[in-house]
């Protein structure tokens, strides 16, 4: 992830660690999503299942973009077969402002920065990933109370009272940069920024409006030198902006994640001299292998043009993915070298 390009692609999954292991659903039980991420034991032992499983080159921390809203306080569950849903939309400058008077502790990380110990203590040699849901994604489900298609209410907020979105974004920018730090330092080698919904945005919009939150996010965890992974979907638009939000912060070893909507050697022609991570169609995984290996092999020659590849999917793995398909994936992406 520092610019180098080894003999053998590098290989890991967005939401690799879930509902698509039958023993994340035996480990999980009864417990809620959020309990289980904030139950280091548990949460470890989840992060660690698709290593031993599939052989990927890292794992990725098992968590969600809104547990460190959770665990500033905010009432945020994550309802079955909807998504993160918060006790009220935050949208009026009083309901704003008292939203922001929430912090993030070193208390209240606890159990991340434990899970992440434990974590690291089993990988030994492989890497850990941290992650954090990116202010814009954060502010759209808190204006908005829950998920929504088209983020008209943030989007409204975002030109309707610039001043209450600028000190909401500002908030979770510092609550995103805070969780992202204690993952580093309790261990993880990288950290990927994760903006769902930024898509939604023209490029004027989030240049004004987003970019300086998402720079503030990542300038804390950019002095700790580790690679940083900006990823969105839907966004061929903004990757020079997510490739500046990344510049400006002084990340060192940026990345852009690419969704599966961009062949890769579009985004290279894009966002020359910088390092892709993508961008496997989750549709295909479930394809049959002859088009899903000719998709891969079409995804790494790509992968070429840019200066180092992270082969990774467009998006996460969906639920009903077989594992077998996803182990299947990753011994292809290992036997083709980039010699």
């Amino acid at each position: 992830m520092r610019g180098d390009r080894p003999p053998v692609t590098p290989v890991w999954f967005m939401r690799q660690a879930g509902r698509s292991l039958p023993e994340y659903n035996q480990a999980r039980g009864n417990t809620t999503m959020l309990e289980a991420c904030l139950t280091p034991e548990l949460a470890a032992e989840i992060t660690m299942q698709p290593v031993r499983r599939l052989g990927v080159d890292a794992a990725v921390f098992f968590s969600d973009i809104v547990v460190p809203l959770k665990l500033a306080g905010v009432g945020v569950e994550i309802a079955p077969g909807v998504g993160p849903v918060m006790d009220q939309p935050y949208r009026t400058p009083a309901d704003i402002a008292r939203l922001c008077e929430a912090t993030l502790t070193d208390d209240a990380l606890a159990p991340i920065t434990e899970a992440v110990r434990l974590t690291v203590a089993e990988l030994g040699a492989t890497p850990l990933l941290g992650f954090a849901g990116a202010p814009f994604t954060l502010a759209a489900y808190l204006v908005e109370g829950r998920p929504s298609k088209d983020h008209m209410a943030a989007r409204t907020l975002m030109h309707a009272d610039p001043d209450s979105w600028a000190r909401l974004l500002n908030w979770a920018a510092d609550i995103t940069g805070a969780f992202l730090a204690a993952q580093v330092r309790a261990g993880a080698s990288a950290v990927q920024l994760f903006d769902s919904w930024v898509g939604s945005l023209s490029v004027a919009d989030y240049t004004a409006h987003v970019a300086p939150a998402s720079t503030r996010a990542l300038t804390g965890v950019a002095k700790l030198g580790v690679p940083v992974v900006h990823f969105g979907t839907n966004t061929e638009h903004l990757l020079p902006a997510m490739r500046d939000v990344l510049l400006a912060a002084g990340v060192d070893a940026p990345v852009i994640g690419v969704d599966y909507r961009t062949p890769l050697d579009t985004a290279a022609a894009i966002v020359p001299g910088v390092p892709l991570q993508g961008n496997i169609d989750p549709a295909m995984l479930a394809a049959g292998w002859p088009a899903l290996s000719a998709h891969v092999c079409d995804v790494l020659e790509r992968g070429r043009q840019a200066p180092a590849h992270v082969a990774n999917l467009g998006h996460g793995v969906p639920p009903e993915t077989d594992p077998d398909v996803l182990k299947r994936v990753v011994e292809l992406i290992h036997e083709t070298t980039n010699d």
